[in-house]
């Protein structure tokens, strides 16, 4: 396929807000992601039935681009995995592609050796930026930390070519207060922090890229995740990026699709020994694209 783009100039930048519930962001002033969701779509994402509602085996799942099955994660605790055969993105993509890649947060199970860590094994760089305490408050302050670091990697002259940043001050705000006012200020200020993220990587028009704007798991009105209920079950994905049609529908997602996405952006095709159980976002099927 031709391109008017020089080579190398694709960039994916995929941000993991932690559980941020599908039914409530039309109530709040997103518009940042509801940005990215205009220039492509904002979608469902059931979280399967082998898969259990807990952070750790969703961003397993989303940065792996395989299911539980594969990659053996099934708790926040991370011990038992086989993230040596299914590692995530970033750690393929520098290893095997020798693409600049980031990935940046605060929970310590995603980027330290501990918990039976790190998801992140091995990206070019790691930023990981540790809670004070186990507070709402606290982080808040971890995300603003891990927001700024991000900003000045990706505006930098270097700027890696497939990025993870992780935002999880959500997450535990519900855990702490339920998803009253807090939560959802709390959400609000974590599409402030994408805004910021996204007017890092638009300064410059020699580079094409692609957001993906994910969150792992819903949360029950009292706050907490882990059981089969919708409002747990139920995550979401939006998107913009070269081949996405703004506000076309999409097929059925999987979490599994975010880095098969990240690889198709980047002009990669899967070895089929990787085994991936997701797909490149699509495009659904109309009665009318049907011969």
């Amino acid at each position: 396929m031709s391109s008017l783009w020089p080579a190398g100039s694709r960039r994916v930048l995929v941000v993991g807000i932690d559980g941020v519930r599908l039914d409530l962001l039309p109530e709040l002033h997103t518009p940042h992601l509801d940005s990215v969701a205009a220039a492509g779509f904002l979608a469902p994402v059931l979280v399967d039935d082998a898969t259990p509602t807990m952070s750790g085996p969703c961003w397993a799942t989303i940065v792996t681009g395989v299911g539980a099955a594969k990659h053996g994660v099934l708790g926040n605790h991370l011990g038992g995995n086989r993230l040596d055969v299914f590692p995530d993105f970033t750690t393929r993509l520098a290893a095997v592609h020798r693409r600049r890649t980031f990935a940046a947060g605060g929970w310590e199970p995603l980027f330290l050796s501990r918990s039976g860590g790190p998801l992140f094994a091995a990206p070019s760089r790691l930023s990981y930026i540790a809670p004070l305490e186990d507070t709402p408050e606290a982080w808040e302050v971890c995300d603003e930390r891990v927001t700024a670091e991000a900003v000045h990697v990706l505006s930098g002259e270097d700027r890696p070519q497939a990025s993870f940043v992780y935002l999880g001050a959500v997450d535990e705000t519900a855990h702490f207060l339920g998803c009253g006012e807090e939560y959802r200020r709390s959400i609000e200020t974590a599409d402030a922090r994408l805004g910021r993220l996204l007017e890092a990587i638009e300064d410059r028009a020699d580079e094409e890229w692609t957001v993906i704007v994910v969150t792992d798991h819903g949360h029950v009105d009292q706050g907490g995740h882990g059981g089969r209920t919708e409002l747990e079950r139920t995550a979401w994905i939006a998107a913009r990026g070269p081949g996405i049609v703004p506000g076309a529908p999409v097929a059925d997602l999987h979490h599994t699709d975010v880095a098969a996405h990240v690889y198709a952006a980047l002009e990669i095709v899967p070895d089929p020994h990787w085994t991936l159980d997701g797909r490149p976002f699509t495009q659904a099927r109309t009665p009318a694209m049907v011969s």
